[in-house]
Protein backbone atom coordinates (compact mmCIF):
# COMPACT_ATOMS: atom_id res chain seq x y z
CA UNK A 1 0.00 0.00 0.00
CA UNK A 2 1.50 2.99 -0.78
CA UNK A 3 2.36 5.90 1.91
CA UNK A 4 0.41 9.71 2.19
CA UNK A 5 2.97 12.56 1.75
CA UNK A 6 2.32 16.06 2.56
CA UNK A 7 4.20 18.76 1.52
CA UNK A 8 3.48 22.02 3.16
CA UNK A 9 4.61 25.49 2.59
CA UNK A 10 2.76 28.95 3.13
CA UNK A 11 1.47 29.74 -0.50
CA UNK A 12 1.45 26.25 -1.99
CA UNK A 13 1.96 27.77 -5.76
CA UNK A 14 5.52 27.03 -5.97
CA UNK A 15 7.92 24.92 -4.41
CA UNK A 16 5.16 22.27 -2.57
CA UNK A 17 3.68 22.06 -6.28
CA UNK A 18 7.25 21.10 -7.63
CA UNK A 19 7.80 18.63 -4.68
CA UNK A 20 4.13 17.02 -4.98
CA UNK A 21 4.56 16.31 -8.61
CA UNK A 22 8.37 15.47 -8.65
CA UNK A 23 8.00 12.72 -5.80
CA UNK A 24 4.84 11.13 -7.57
CA UNK A 25 6.49 10.93 -10.83
CA UNK A 26 9.52 9.37 -9.69
CA UNK A 27 8.59 7.84 -6.42
CA UNK A 28 5.29 7.27 -7.18
CA UNK A 29 5.37 3.24 -7.07
CA UNK A 30 5.26 3.41 -3.18
CA UNK A 31 4.41 7.07 -2.02
CA UNK A 32 1.46 9.47 -3.11
CA UNK A 33 2.11 13.14 -2.62
CA UNK A 34 -0.09 16.27 -1.91
CA UNK A 35 0.73 19.57 -1.29
CA UNK A 36 -0.62 22.28 0.93
CA UNK A 37 -0.47 25.80 2.09
CA UNK A 38 -1.47 27.43 4.84
CA UNK A 39 -2.14 31.02 2.65
CA UNK A 40 -3.01 29.02 -0.54
CA UNK A 41 -2.66 31.56 -3.25
CA UNK A 42 -5.50 29.76 -5.49
CA UNK A 43 -3.07 29.90 -8.66
CA UNK A 44 -0.18 27.63 -9.73
CA UNK A 45 2.97 29.84 -10.23
CA UNK A 46 3.07 29.72 -14.64
CA UNK A 47 7.07 28.91 -14.41
CA UNK A 48 6.46 26.35 -12.14
CA UNK A 49 4.06 25.04 -13.96
CA UNK A 50 6.00 25.05 -17.32
CA UNK A 51 8.74 23.22 -15.59
CA UNK A 52 6.87 20.76 -14.72
CA UNK A 53 5.68 20.05 -17.98
CA UNK A 54 8.62 20.03 -19.22
CA UNK A 55 9.97 17.43 -17.61
CA UNK A 56 6.34 15.83 -18.36
CA UNK A 57 5.64 15.22 -14.68
CA UNK A 58 2.80 18.20 -14.72
CA UNK A 59 -0.75 16.52 -13.84
CA UNK A 60 -4.12 18.85 -14.66
CA UNK A 61 -5.15 18.03 -11.01
CA UNK A 62 -2.55 19.60 -9.65
CA UNK A 63 -3.57 23.00 -7.77
CA UNK A 64 -3.06 25.92 -5.01
CA UNK A 65 -5.39 24.55 -2.00
CA UNK A 66 -5.71 24.98 1.78
CA UNK A 67 -4.43 22.73 4.16
CA UNK A 68 -8.43 22.23 5.53
CA UNK A 69 -8.90 20.63 2.29
CA UNK A 70 -6.29 17.82 3.18
CA UNK A 71 -6.75 17.63 6.91
CA UNK A 72 -8.95 14.06 7.00
CA UNK A 73 -6.13 12.72 4.97
CA UNK A 74 -4.23 10.23 7.35
CA UNK A 75 -0.64 11.07 5.89
CA UNK A 76 2.42 9.05 7.02
CA UNK A 77 5.04 12.18 6.91
CA UNK A 78 4.75 15.57 6.20
CA UNK A 79 7.55 17.73 5.03
CA UNK A 80 7.56 21.80 5.48
CA UNK A 81 9.60 23.15 2.84
CA UNK A 82 9.51 27.00 3.53
CA UNK A 83 12.42 28.63 4.29
CA UNK A 84 12.52 29.05 7.69
CA UNK A 85 14.74 32.06 7.86
CA UNK A 86 11.99 33.95 6.23
CA UNK A 87 8.79 32.21 6.57
CA UNK A 88 7.11 30.83 9.44
CA UNK A 89 5.99 26.97 8.70
CA UNK A 90 2.94 25.91 8.91
CA UNK A 91 1.73 22.86 11.63
CA UNK A 92 -0.16 20.02 10.72
CA UNK A 93 -2.19 19.37 13.49
CA UNK A 94 -2.29 15.75 13.11
CA UNK A 95 0.07 13.59 15.03
CA UNK A 96 2.06 12.47 12.26
CA UNK A 97 6.02 12.82 12.19
CA UNK A 98 6.93 16.14 10.89
CA UNK A 99 10.22 17.07 8.94
CA UNK A 100 11.50 20.35 7.93
CA UNK A 101 13.63 20.59 4.29
CA UNK A 102 13.75 24.03 3.64
CA UNK A 103 14.06 25.75 0.39
CA UNK A 104 14.31 29.45 -1.31
CA UNK A 105 10.73 30.06 -2.56
CA UNK A 106 12.08 31.08 -6.28
CA UNK A 107 9.16 33.30 -6.77
CA UNK A 108 9.28 36.48 -8.58
CA UNK A 109 13.14 35.26 -9.87
CA UNK A 110 14.67 34.51 -13.12
CA UNK A 111 13.47 31.29 -14.72
CA UNK A 112 16.31 29.26 -13.93
CA UNK A 113 15.66 29.92 -10.44
CA UNK A 114 12.91 27.62 -10.73
CA UNK A 115 15.31 24.70 -12.13
CA UNK A 116 17.50 25.09 -9.63
CA UNK A 117 14.99 24.71 -6.70
CA UNK A 118 13.91 21.59 -8.71
CA UNK A 119 17.37 20.09 -9.15
CA UNK A 120 18.16 20.99 -5.03
CA UNK A 121 14.68 18.99 -4.12
CA UNK A 122 15.60 16.14 -6.36
CA UNK A 123 19.17 16.50 -4.60
CA UNK A 124 17.82 16.94 -1.08
CA UNK A 125 14.53 15.81 -0.44
CA UNK A 126 14.01 12.99 -2.63
CA UNK A 127 16.43 10.91 -0.83
CA UNK A 128 14.97 11.42 2.30
CA UNK A 129 11.40 10.90 1.07
CA UNK A 130 12.60 7.46 -0.20
CA UNK A 131 14.37 6.58 2.98
CA UNK A 132 11.39 7.46 5.29
CA UNK A 133 8.45 6.16 2.99
CA UNK A 134 9.56 3.23 0.00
Amino acid sequence: MKKNVLILCTGNSCRSIMAEAMINAKLGDCVHAQSSGVKASGKVNPHAKALLESKGEWKDEYHSKVIETVLDTPFDLVVTVCDAAKETCPMFPKAVKTIHVGFEDPSGKAEEEYEKTYDRMEKELLPIIKKELC
